[in-house]
């Protein structure tokens, strides 16, 4: 397999101070980073954990991999890396008895792998159609568009991309195939949208491309699954922030935190609680945190960017911060 290269650009992780106040990593704390991508987080909280913290990062990505040897040496932490899906690695984690102060995802896609052209995730530049975050993986966006039946193909369009031509471009695809990169596909996209949907606000093909790349990756699988993982990891006080960037995934981290929130679920006509249910969580802030106007100038991407975090107030297990939890 061929090596994966990045290009050189600095990394500009979004919400930056606004995580590190929400989060509030302390010397010696145990830190989890889900999704490491470029390294910027995990570059602010090694900082703050110490000689005595402990910095776990995941990824899929191999690149991240490279990226985040070149961090290692840079951080006093004692710094750890598995390469694997999130949710499967935070599993691991918790079945291991390692337990967290602190763990955190940006989710989505990082702005090296969209800069990275031969990856094909980027309608702006002609690649292979390949979109896979795990090179390893099978399945590749050119399996989704040139295989998947038209039905399927249009709901997850509609469902994953929110485009209200998810049918019609889907209809255009199959009508197209076989298609082999990426500048094909937004060929077949631009053809089956309206002159005024190609030319107005925004790409006409961002959507589409959203709507591939989340499935080939089963990101929102991935997500539904790592949040418990997360939650569970967390000791009492510990505290789980997540940066969303677009409606399915802030919804997910939304209903999961307002969940864990909530204390007695018994009908509003008992008039004593019977449930015995106590909340587990104390959210940090009382609605989403966006970006600052100044910061959406600095940098575009983070316009669409949504923190929501909480603290860990009940239902935790204790234990150590060593990575056995002794």
């Amino acid at each position: 397999m061929a090596t994966l290269t990045y290009m050189p650009t600095e990394h500009v992780p979004v919400l930056a101070p606004e995580l590190i106040e929400h989060l509030d990593p302390q010397p010696g704390e145990t830190a989890v980073d889900c999704t490491f991508g470029g390294g910027g987080h995990a570059r602010l909280i090694g900082e703050r954990l110490g000689a005595g913290g402990t910095l776990v990062c995941i990824d899929r990505d191999p690149a991240a991999e490279q990226r985040f040897s070149e961090l290692a040496d840079e951080l006093e932490c004692e710094t750890w890396f598995m390469r694997a899906d999130f949710a499967d690695a935070l599993a691991e984690l918790v079945a291991e008895g390692v337990r967290a102060n602190v763990v955190y995802m940006d989710l989505g896609i990082s702005s090296l792998q969209l800069e990275a052209a031969e990856r094909g995730f980027s309608y702006t530049y002609d690649a292979p159609l390949d979109m896979r975050m795990d090179p390893g993986e099978e399945l590749s966006a050119a399996e989704v568009v040139n295989e998947w039946p038209q039905d399927r193909l249009a709901g997850i369009i509609r469902e994953h991309g929110d485009e209200r031509h998810a049918r019609a471009i889907a209809r255009e695809i199959v009508r197209r195939r076989p298609l082999e990169t990426t500048v094909d596909l937004v060929g077949a996209i631009r053809a089956a949208v309206p002159p005024a949907y190609r030319f107005g606000r925004g790409h006409p093909a961002k959507r589409t491309f959203q709507a591939i790349r989340i499935a080939v990756n089963e990101e929102l699988d991935s997500l539904d699954r790592a949040l418990p993982a997360a939650w569970e990891l967390l000791r009492d006080g510990g505290r789980l922030a997540a940066i969303s960037f677009h409606s399915l995934e802030d919804r997910r981290v939304k209903r999961f935190l307002a969940d864990r929130a909530r204390g007695c679920i018994c009908p509003p006509e008992l008039p004593v609680c019977q449930c015995g249910r106590e909340p587990e969580a104390e959210p940090l802030s009382r609605r989403a945190l966006a970006a600052t106007p100044e910061e959406i100038e600095r940098n575009p991407r983070s316009h669409s960017a949504r923190l929501r975090a909480a603290r860990k107030v009940h239902g935790g297990a204790d234990g150590s911060d060593d990575r056995n939890g002794t």
